[in-house]
């Protein structure tokens, strides 16, 4: 089986001001094909950096892809370290500066081609993909039988790069194994608790199938994969199996099939028709954003509102004035409220609503940071909780709460 290494080339990563999702990406695409990523590597850009880390990576894999560093300029550091790794050197390749000129010119920017010409000089003994979202082109370098793709590091432009070129190319080259993954969301059982009475169906498992524990908020995903030559035959194991599993956990288990909330959420709003409307304070728009990130969600998502301020909650939402005096604004009864106002609102089936202290700083009716009232109104019902995650920051706070918010919802209906 082909192994693969990444090597994440950039200062800006290092540092920490740019956070690398190339890798995460790149990672997920291969193990689809049946590539695993043994090792990620995140260096300067330094030309023996460079060199050191591509000799490191070919001693562990097969194949080696590298994203960042490619620039502009002749001295582009990871293109010279390409060439002195691969005893090669630097040329114009016309038929990327033909491709780079329709770029510029489709854009436009015929006027700055000559600024990017440079783009367009690449290893001799590489073999050109071209970039159709951006300048600087992947390069393909083969030696012994290993292989090496050097990409930008833009993730618009690494995604189709590899998803509809490089992905395709080495499916065709190596003898890939089939690779079929389902996932099984199991919510009410801690992690460890489940690992317990699972146990002995985990260690039965075929040879074949892989099981992983994927901890979301307090969901815990069992992703199951399996490998192998047949892929109907790999399918109809897969679910043998969690048919078995469902014996042991099903009370429990949300969704057997896809792996995110939002999209086990869409299913069920589609399936029976019904729509959702999010009133946010202390998560900030974060439930909306879940929600619609699914396409077509449009057909139950009819809109949200973000009412930071007291008086907005007082205005648009018609919470109560004496409620909010009485029990303060984040208080399950306001939260209540806020529900019921979005609810009417926007004429929808179903609401949520969030109020609490995200921080760092307290709320301004004293709430520690950490507290958060969230309501599910489901046509005339509702129900209200609580949570307090002091220990989370601000960003971790909204996402960790959405989250919940969105797997409790799941819950409800599922047993409605």
């Amino acid at each position: 089986m082909e192994k693969a290494v990444l090597i994440t080339i950039g200062d800006e990563i290092l540092s920490g001001n740019t956070v690398d999702t190339n890798s995460n990406f790149i990672a997920t695409e291969l193990k689809n094909i049946g590539i695993p990523v043994i090792q990620i590597f995140t260096i300067s850009d330094e030309v023996d950096t460079i060199k050191n880390t591509l000799k490191a990576a070919f001693e562990l894999g097969d194949l080696v892809i590298t994203t960042g560093g490619l620039g502009p300029t002749r001295d582009d550091k990871t293109k010279k370290a390409l060439a002195e790794y691969f005893n090669d050197e630097i040329a114009l390749d016309e038929v990327t500066f033909n491709h780079l000129k329709n770029y510029m010119e489709k854009r436009g920017r015929a006027d700055i081609l000559e600024r990017n010409r440079e783009q367009a000089f690449v290893p001799t003994k590489s073999v050109v993909f071209q970039n159709h979202f951006g300048t600087a082109p992947c390069m393909m370098m083969e030696q012994d039988g290993k292989l090496s793709f050097s990409l930008p590091g833009v993730p618009y432009e690494v995604k189709p790069l590899i998803r509809d070129q490089i992905v395709p190319y080495l499916k065709e080259k190596f003898n890939l194994y089939y690779i079929h993954t389902r996932i099984v969301s199991v919510v009410g059982i801690p992690e460890s608790i489940l690992a317990d009475m699972i146990e002995e169906w985990e260690l039965a498992l075929p040879e074949n199938l892989a099981l992983s524990y994927l901890p979301v908020g307090t969901r815990v995903k069992l992703r199951i994969t399996a490998s192998g030559d047949n892929e109907a035959a790999l399918k109809q194991q897969t679910e043998d199996e969690i048919q078995k599993l469902l014996l042991l956990v099903g009370d429990h288990v949300i969704a057997v099939s896809e792996d995110k909330i939002e999209k086990i959420l869409a299913e069920i709003l589609n399936e029976r028709k019904l729509t959702i409307s999010t009133a946010e304070s202390c998560t900030g728009g974060e439930l909306a954003k879940m929600i619609t990130s699914n396409s077509g969600s449009s057909k139950h998502f009819i809109g949200g509102i973000v009412p930071y301020a007291t008086d907005k909650k007082i205005e648009i939402l018609k919470v109560s004035k004496e409620t909010v005096d009485q029990f303060t604004v984040v208080s399950e009864q306001v939260a209540s409220e806020m529900a019921k106002g979005c609810q009417k609102l926007f004429n929808t089936d179903i609401s949520l609503s969030t109020t609490g202290v995200a921080g760092p700083g307290k709320g301004e009716d004293g709430k520690e940071v950490g507290t958060v009232f969230y309501t599910i109104r489901i046509k005339d019902k509702e129900s209200t909780s609580k949570l307090y995650m002091p220990h989370l920051d601000r960003l971790d706070f909204m996402y960790f709460v959405s989250q919940k918010i969105l797997q409790d919802l799941v819950g409800l209906l599922i047993n409605a």
